[in-house]
């Protein structure tokens, strides 16, 4: 009977929760369609190729851009993790971007925020194995911070009714 009751009282909770679906309506959906309106302008190096990629990836074709994705890349390798003999054991690969979300049609700046991320590299006996390693790491750092940029593009999509209203 207490079981019934906790449940109940879990559900009356529940029902006054605010929470809703981000991407409510799917494809077809507000925030769907406000993320297909966004182009990402040129990023230059391999990280921004690969953000670049894996942003185009998430978005989905934009026929009509009413938002300009506009990526500055600060990508640094760290050595730490120092033998005796002053070799480097232990390497931290970081990417940091900072975009902004640009309304096309005014050119005024909407969103204006910054995602990182960050990987360690073992640095081992054969040169390639650590150039292999690194490589590695930067193809999953432009893949998380694309993740991260179009979690903050959404939110401000479904945030905002301008952004919901213009699609």
């Amino acid at each position: 009977m207490i079981g019934r009751a906790a449940l109940f009282g879990l559900a009356l909770l529940l029902s006054g929760c605010t929470l809703r679906p981000l991407y409510a309506g799917g494809a077809t959906g507000p925030v769907a369609q406000a993320l297909e309106g966004v182009s990402v302008a040129q990023i230059p190096g391999r990280a921004g190729w690969l953000v670049r990629t894996a942003l185009e990836d998430r978005l989905g074709a934009n026929t009509v851009p009413r938002y300009r994705l506009e990526i500055e890349l600060d990508d640094n390798i760290t050595g730490f993790g120092i033998r005796a003999d002053d070799a480097v054991t232990r390497e931290r690969r970081t990417l940091r971007a900072r975009y902004r979300l640009v309304d096309a049609a005014q050119g005024t700046v909407v969103l204006d925020a910054t995602a990182g991320s960050d990987a360690g590299i073992d640095v081992v006996s054969s040169e390639y194995a650590t150039v292999a390693a690194e490589q590695t790491a930067l193809e999953r750092l432009a893949v998380d911070i694309a993740d991260q940029i179009v979690a903050r593009v959404a939110l401000y999509a479904s945030r905002t009714p301008q952004a919901r209203a213009a699609q």
